[in-house]
């Protein structure tokens, strides 16, 4: 890496540690979800968990701009799992927060249409990323994304706080959460039982629009 590179990595992360990330509101009242999603819950987890993740964000990109300035590339590297960790944290609980809502909706016509088309009903789907999202072994995430290639929707699942589409090139439309701490005080160890709650709760426009626009 030559030194202009690295004044130019410089630049840009002197920018990105200028301008903090801070805790989006959410769209509801913490009780707003219940009884799917307690009040309790909620708090806890936009509050404690996703204000951490944002936290920490920030502290990384801080070091990153101070290592890339001193041309410092051993610290760039190593603080990768950080930048990883948090940001996908920040980017996931951000989509997480807008795909639900205590008020019911539909999906689009083209959302029925790509639904059908990728696996065959609504019904289906449903079942797919149900199964696929409760078998994670551990913490992650189960997503329903849109694949720019192939035009149709997948379900996928990542680990931990991994972000969808910087892993797989998969532009996330839904996503499901089930680190514990999601549910674990109103469901205890029965995530089967949470996943299959939270679809009543899926604001199916949110996920309408984040496919009009992956599409367009």
């Amino acid at each position: 890496m030559n030194m202009n590179t690295i004044r130019e990595l410089s630049k840009v992360a002197l920018r990105q540690a200028s301008t903090k990330h801070v805790l989006p509101a959410l769209p509801y009242d913490y009780a707003a979800l219940e009884p799917i999603i307690s009040r309790d819950i909620m708090n806890i987890h936009h509050t404690k968990h996703h204000n951490t993740y944002i936290t920490n964000l920030n502290v990384a990109e801080e070091k990153l701009a101070s290592a890339v300035e001193k041309g410092d590339i051993s610290t760039v590297i190593s603080l990768a799992p950080a930048l990883r960790f948090n940001g996908g944290g920040h980017l996931n609980h951000s989509i997480f927060w807008q795909n639900l809502s205590p008020n019911k909706s539909d999906p689009s016509a083209q959302l029925c249409a790509a639904i059908d088309e990728s696996f065959g009903s609504y019904d289906n789907m449903k079942k797919l990323l149900s199964a696929q999202t409760t078998a994670i072994q551990g913490s992650g995430w189960g997503w329903l994304g849109f694949c720019p290639t192939s035009k149709k929707l997948k379900i996928v699942t990542c680990g931990n706080q991994d972000p969808l589409q910087a892993t797989t090139g998969l532009i996330p439309l839904l996503g499901i959460d089930v680190w514990e701490h999601a549910y674990y005080l109103q469901y205890k160890n029965v995530r089967a039982d949470y996943v299959n709650a939270i679809f009543d709760i899926i604001n199916w426009k949110d996920v309408s629009e984040r496919l009009q626009k992956a599409s367009s």
